[in-house]
């Protein structure tokens, strides 16, 4: 199995799980493919950052959705695609779990893969 983040980038963010305070999450859009398969996921992961130096992400916030699942290869066009729509659907993750990513606060520069 090949995980990829396509995108991967981390911003000011809001939410509160598990009674902890989250102010910042990491947002990525994964490609994993295995055996023929390629599966795309937009995904949102909160994390507490306390301070410029406290990238600590656990595992108990993150929130995830499948976009494409199907037998074949990455694709940029599709990617390309996915990324257009990409913060609509991972607003639509952190509104479902009472959290809001402030998308004009990045805390560090988009990442590709």
């Amino acid at each position: 199995m090949k995980v990829v983040n396509v995108y991967e980038r981390y911003f000011e963010a809001e939410c509160t799980v598990n009674g902890i305070p989250r102010r910042a999450a990491d947002v990525m859009l994964i490609a994993t493919s295995e055996e023929g398969t390629i599966r795309y996921e937009a995904a949102v992961s909160f994390f507490p950052f306390r301070d410029p130096e406290d990238f600590l992400i656990p595992g108990d916030a993150f929130f995830s959705k499948e976009l494409y699942s199907a037998k074949g290869r990455r694709s940029k066009k599709r990617e390309e695609g996915y990324l257009r729509i990409f913060e609509a659907i991972v607003n639509d993750l952190a509104e479902a779990a009472g959290g809001r990513v402030f998308w004009d606060k990045p805390l560090i520069p988009e990442r590709r893969g």
